[in-house]
């Protein structure tokens, strides 16, 4: 999880890489290249149009000490961890589900990342919206349940991330996610649905 300067915590994604990942240098050319994805360009595009300014450094290439494979800061922009990105895949999805969170940050103009509630349906939302939770991906993650594993993780990769936020204890995080759920789960904004 990415931390911000002063009270509030930013949102954070958890990684599973091995092998040492890449070089910042490696890192910022599949960012790039990630810019050009259809879903990015999407985002990056609705980003904009909620009249929030994305910069050129709005998404750049970190080495993180933490297992984490990137996150959002708000006023910062968006991380992604190069020491923990193996393929293009990884940076795509990283870069995906952090925009999703600076879109939430940006239309919700009073969210408030200390806050339990509104950061865990951020990250139901971004779970949900970016495809973290796609079969395959939970394949590879070892889960094989095929029915209703898509929800199974996201509120897997919400608890994770909501726990690590220094205001959320477990049972805040559980609570959270209960009490948000059906509203931010529902929430496909921008998208007409989900994807």
């Amino acid at each position: 999880m990415a931390e911000e300067p002063g009270p509030e915590p930013g949102s954070g994604t958890f990684s599973n890489a091995v092998n040492g990942g890449k070089t910042v240098e490696e890192c910022e050319d599949m960012i790039q290249r990630s810019l050009r994805t259809p879903m990015v360009k999407f985002l990056l595009e609705h980003l904009q149009k909620s009249g929030c300014v994305v910069g050129d450094k709005f998404i750049k290439a970190v080495n993180c000490d933490k297992q984490i494979a990137g996150g959002y800061v708000r006023g910062e922009g968006i991380m992604v961890c190069s020491n923990h990105m193996n393929f293009q895949d990884d940076v795509n999805q990283v870069v995906t589900h952090e925009l999703i969170h600076a879109f939430d940050d940006c239309r919700a103009k009073n969210l408030d990342w200390a806050n339990c509630a509104h950061h865990a349906c951020s990250e139901i939302r971004a779970g949900h919206l970016s495809g973290d939770c796609h079969y395959k991906r939970e394949l590879l993650r070892g889960f094989l349940k095929m029915r209703g594993h898509e929800q199974d993780c996201v509120r897997r990769r919400v608890m994770k991330s909501v726990m690590a936020n220094p205001y959320c204890s477990e049972a805040a995080a559980k609570d959270a996610m209960e009490a948000v759920w059906d509203i931010c789960y529902n929430d496909t904004q921008p998208f007409d649905r989900a994807p």
